[in-house]
């Protein structure tokens, strides 16, 4: 696994090894990146950017933002193993001071209401494909206000999923990578 632009392009990093954690591929991540980056309907700019990294692994999409300027980038993740790569990974890319991990369950990092003043412009969401309770997660960021008017929300699922996201978002793309798939989600 490697960064593949930005400041830090070509650098690799650390990546898990187990089966508890699915790595997200360099494939995807790129073309994740390219449509938000080159799309006329994207509005997000990765310059001085804050994102919200939820289910982060071992973080190669938060950290691929930091290398593309992002200002911050919060990463929320519960598995020891992944937080371990994650924290040795932002010390390869001395990227301490524009990065903040959540050691704690996407859930209970919605109640307990972590970034009280901070508007994001973007929110990766790349939960485990047998995560089935996507809705409550969409419906925490609208009522908590997390998302900055212009934001978008990217979420990456297996392409069989049939999940449901609401009323208050609208599917702006989606788009099919092997097993995958990307939507882009704006809030209404």
């Amino acid at each position: 696994m490697r960064i593949i632009g930005g400041t830090f392009k070509g650098v690799k990093i650390f990546e898990a090894f187990d089966k508890n954690t699915r790595p997200l591929k360099d494939l995807v991540k790129e073309s994740i990146l390219n449509i938000l980056e080159h799309s006329k309907d994207s509005r997000i700019k990765l310059n001085n950017s804050l994102v919200l990294d939820l289910f982060a692994g071992t973080g190669s999409f938060g950290l691929e933002c930091i290398s593309r300027g992002s200002k911050k980038v919060y990463f929320v993740e519960n598995y020891d193993q992944s937080i371990e790569i994650l924290e040795k990974n932002i010390k390869k890319l001395k990227s301490e001071k524009k990065t903040r991990i959540f050691n704690e369950d996407v859930f209970n990092f919605f109640k307990n209401q972590k970034l009280k003043d901070e508007k994001m412009d973007l929110i990766f969401l790349d939960p485990p494909y047998k995560e089935e309770n996507l809705k409550v997660i969409l419906e925490s960021i609208t009522k908590l206000k997390l998302l900055k008017e212009s934001g978008l929300i990217v979420l990456h699922r297996h392409k069989k999923a049939k999940d449901e996201i609401g009323n208050n978002f609208t599917i702006q793309r989606s788009v099919r990578y092997g097993i995958s798939k990307i939507i882009f989600l704006k809030i209404i």
